[in-house]
């Protein structure tokens, strides 16, 4: 006969447990990042090349969320950045309006395509 005795509880054991999955899904969050700042720079129209080369992301993890941003710090005068201006489109000082191309949603589409596919197998292996 084997006999198991505890005392006090496993507070400690699960907080580091989820401390280690935090870490774990921060990287794999990472990763999405990267993906999403290598498919935004290759997506964003090419004039001098310094708007594709602004991207950058950041993942804040939240009490019970995870959250993924992209951002691009390549700004006008106004403080606007650039991205947002070739995305929408933009007046120009002589009264006449750029068009936008929508680069930016079919280059992180399939970002967040791979993402919900890779997190759907995760939940559905446990």
């Amino acid at each position: 006969m084997i006999t198991f005795k505890h005392k006090g509880d496993f507070k400690n054991t699960e907080r580091f447990l989820e401390g280690a999955s935090k870490a774990v899904y921060l990287y794999i969050l990472d990763q999405y990042g990267q993906m999403g700042v290598a498919a935004l720079s290759a997506a964003t129209p090419v004039d001098t090349g310094e708007t594709a080369n602004c991207w950058s992301y950041k993942v804040v993890h939240k009490r019970h969320r995870a959250i993924i941003s992209w951002h691009n710090s390549n700004l006008d005068e106004s403080g606007t950045p650039i991205a947002i201006l070739l995305h929408y489109g933009h007046g120009t000082g002589t009264g006449g309006f750029v068009q936008g191309e929508d680069f930016i949603n079919p280059a992180i589409r399939p970002v967040f395509d791979k993402m919900a596919n890779d997190v759907w197998k995760a939940v559905n292996s446990l």
